[in-house]
Formats: C-alpha cells, sequence, structure tokens
C-alpha cells in the first residue's frame, strides 16, 4: 500500500481534498481527529500537558482545554514547540497503526493521511509521496475570517506554519483551492490516477 500524506497550511483546503478522496473510496486518516484521542482526558499526553503548562489548560472533564492551550502557545513559540513534543509522538504512533490496519483489512492501493504539521514535524520521509493543497494568503485569511477569526489571529496562525511555497517545493503533488470546486475535483482525479497502479 503506498503511504501518502496530504498536508498544506491552515485553511488551504486539506479538509475539502481529503473528503474527495473518502468519496473515491481512498481510505483515510484524520491527524487533527486523531489528536482528539491523544489529548482525552487520562491519556499519557493529556498528563503532560497538564504537567507542562499547568492543570488549568484541563477542562473538568479531564480533557485538554483545546482553545486556551492555543491561545498560549500560538503566541509563544517556545510553548508551541513544547506542545509538539508531547503530542505529536503519539499522533505518529496513531497514524502508523491506523495505516496497519488498512493493510491487514483490504487491499488497498492507496492509504491517505491528512497531516498539518508533516514537513514542522520532520516526518515527511515517512510517507511515500505527499500532496500539498495551496492558495495565496489572502484568501487564507478570508476563510479563517469566515470561521470567526480576527484577521490578526489568522495572520499568527498561518505565521505559526512554514510557508505555503516551502511546503509545495517539496511536495510530490500540488493542489490549487484557490479556483473552483469542480477544478479541485479535477487535480484530485489526476493525482489519484497517477497515484493508483495500473489496472
Amino acid at each position: 500500500m503506498l503511504r501518502v500524506a496530504l498536508t498544506g497550511g491552515i485553511a488551504t483546503g486539506k479538509s475539502v481534498v481529503l473528503g474527495l478522496f473518502r468519496q473515491r473510496g481512498v481510505p483515510c486518516l484524520d491527524a487533527d481527529a486523531l489528536t482528539h484521542g491523544v489529548i482525552a482526558p487520562g491519556t499519557e499526553a493529556t498528563r503532560a500537558i497538564a504537567a507542562r503548562f499547568g492543570p488549568e489548560m484541563l477542562r473538568e472533564d479531564g480533557s485538554v482545554d483545546r482553545p486556551r492551550l492555543a491561545a498560549l502557545v500560538f503566541a509563544d513559540a517556545a510553548a508551541r514547540r513544547d506542545l509538539e513534543a508531547i503530542v505529536h509522538p503519539a499522533v505518529f504512533r496513531a497514524i502508523h497503526a491506523g495505516l496497519r490496519a488498512f493493510e491487514r483489512v483490504g487491499s488497498y492501493p492507496i492509504g491517505l493521511v491528512d497531516i498539518p504539521l508533516l514537513f514542522e514535524s520532520g516526518r515527511a520521509g515517512e510517507f511515500d509521496r505527499v500532496i500539498v493543497t495551496a492558495c495565496p494568503e489572502g484568501l487564507q485569511i478570508a476563510r479563517l475570517k469566515e470561521r470567526g477569526m480576527s484577521e490578526a489571529d489568522a495572520r499568527q496562525r498561518i505565521g505559526a506554519q512554514w510557508p505555503t511555497v516551502e511546503k509545495t517545493a517539496r511536495a510530490d503533488y500540488v493542489i490549487n483551492t484557490a479556483r473552483t470546486p469542480r477544478d479541485t475535483e479535477r487535480q484530485v482525479d489526476e493525482i489519484l490516477q497517477a497515484l493508483l497502479p495500473p489496472s
């Protein structure tokens, strides 16, 4: 099974593209969804977060208060690195377990994983191919503002990630999400055709 990573900056259309691959029968994992499990009440990562950032970062049910923690780490690069050092290893263990499960339960030619911080985590080499979603920064900001984020916060989130140009330079495939939904679908279909073995 070809292990394919999907990445790109915040609000560049990763979730839309992941959904399109799912619609086409590709088994997919979402690192953000796996993160919820990693920082659930009582996990090793949750305990480490409380120890590093304070018990006030946990909700009454013992889960991590994600908005509160995000506000802290996006304003402090050292704190963000500390958080990533706690969370990323556990998330990648879950990713690789999921990919192994795909291999056991079916003869899938491709397994795809949406990993927003793939390059930042230094884990791109663990995948056979990398797809990057991309759009102009102005469009990222507009999309984030539509989600209720202030422009200052949007710029802070974008600035905390690698620039899109650096990600696209390292990609095997790039999907430009700045045009129409139909155009995004066309690019997904072309990449899927390239990834699938000859029939």
